[in-house]
């Protein structure tokens, strides 16, 4: 058979090449990235840190923000252990003696029973004001815990906890399950004083998951852990859920229904608010940001572990979970990048930290938040119990220029996390580097 090859057929083909062209580049760019973690010298953190690294710059300086404060009856009372440090750039911080961090000036716990600041309060992002050239205007999000003893139960508001049926906690049989709140503080000097604005997700009684069928030993319910990134004109906060998705009944207790309305969750709110938060926060309900602040939301479904695959309710001593989440946009990639913990066993054990993937920069348009590519291993520690990974900028020229923090880094970071198997350290032993995959 002959070919006649003219103009018009030349034509066509170019045609053809270039859309092919094109949509190979599209699946370069929106392929998932690679990663390699790469041994370093080890970070030995100096202060104490039970939660993900808030910090930020404050001119030239990089500022971070630590520890715990606030009434604790179940871990020896007040603490005063949440401070901060400065340095210039990350690794002078993250190395600081313990005796050059500061206390900074917090709001005190206000008496039982009547409106305000109860139980522990820990850092967990800060959002710097842009609009503020000095950058000392701070929003800290915070994870809040407390007990029925510290917060009970106050039938005008709902709000608090009823001491019948309660779970056992951390510290032994004589122990009461700890509850967990999200809320936020504001600081106009930098973070040397902060004054609180309010708890702006909560779980209510009727979601707290009880005596018989709670024996995790850890939380009886309730929302923490978060993390927080903008995007666009909103907050969006990333967070553990562990109360039951429904009023719990112990004559109708289903546990794989508590599964299915765990894990992580994401709720938003618009950063005009931020000064009046209380009430403002909407989590996402499976179709859009909508559902109340203390309402029932759907997780993020494909950082679920599904059942068969040894997923879990968070009552359950067996674990099965993802929680923990620390989220940063990773300009190298144009992605978000999502850490994990692995629940595995009673008291929140497990060994394992998980990655995932999110290249879609507006958070806010559609159902962009929730497209999070399945959860990759990232570590293994058998036998260690890992808590609070996080992606840290590094003392390299890039990182301090672009003044690179845990909510937006570059091509290589550094990777922390706490090991509480013997020493209990936040510490440092790898660096991580992405590369852009070609599918």
């Amino acid at each position: 058979m002959n070919f006649i090859i003219n103009k018009y057929h030349i034509a066509c083909l170019l045609f053809v090449f270039t859309i092919t062209a094109c949509t190979n580049s599209a699946k370069e760019v929106n392929s998932e990235p690679g990663f390699e973690l790469i041994p370093s010298d080890k970070f030995y953190f100096k202060s104490f840190v039970d939660c993900n690294m808030a910090e930020t710059w404050i001119g030239d300086t990089l500022r971070i923000f630590p520890g715990k404060y606030g009434e604790d009856p179940v871990w020896g009372g007040p603490s005063h252990e949440l401070k901060f440090a400065d340095g210039k750039h990350a690794d002078e911080v993250f190395l600081r003696r313990f005796e050059e961090f500061k206390e900074p000036i917090m709001p005190p716990n206000d008496p039982i029973g009547k409106p305000g600041l109860h139980g522990a309060v820990w850092f967990e992002t800060v959002y710097q004001l842009p609009e503020d050239r000095t950058g000392k205007t701070l929003y800290a999000l915070y994870h809040n815990e407390n007990y029925p003893v510290t917060l009970p139960y106050d039938s005008s508001t709902g709000v608090g906890y009823i001491d019948y049926r309660w779970p056992e906690g951390l510290t032994g049989p004589q122990s009461p399950a700890a509850v967990c709140r999200i809320g936020i503080m504001k600081s106009v000097d930098g973070g040397h004083s902060w004054e609180n604005k309010g708890i702006v997700l909560e779980d209510l009684q009727p979601r707290m998951i009880l005596k018989p069928f709670n024996t995790s030993k850890t939380f009886a319910g309730g929302v923490g852990d978060p993390s927080a990134i903008a995007s666009g004109d909103h907050l969006f906060i990333f967070y553990g859920e562990y109360g039951y998705p429904g009023i719990y009944d112990s004559t109708k207790y289903d546990a794989k229904t508590e599964w299915a309305g765990q894990c992580i969750s994401i709720a938003s709110i618009p950063l005009k608010d931020l000064d009046d938060p209380v009430g403002k926060v909407k989590r996402w309900n499976g179709n859009s940001f909508s559902a109340a602040y203390d309402d029932i939301g759907k997780p993020v479904a494909s950082l679920q572990i599904p059942i068969e695959n040894g997923g879990g309710a968070a009552s359950s001593p067996g674990g099965g979970f993802h929680w923990g989440p620390s989220v940063s946009w990773n300009t190298y990639l144009k992605q978000w990048v999502m850490l994990m913990g692995h629940v595995t066993g009673s008291s929140w054990k497990g060994s394992k930290i998980f990655i995932s993937f999110n290249p879609n920069k507006d958070l806010g348009k559609g159902n962009n938040s929730q497209q999070w590519s399945k959860p990759k291993l990232l570590l293994d520690k058998p036998g260690h119990t890992i808590w609070y990974p996080s992606l840290q900028p590094t003392q390299s020229k890039d990182d301090v220029a672009n003044k690179y923090t845990c909510l937006q880094l570059g091509q290589t970071a550094r990777l922390f996390y706490k090991d509480i198997t013997d020493t209990s350290m936040y510490m440092s032993e790898y660096m991580i580097r992405f590369e852009k995959k070609i599918k």
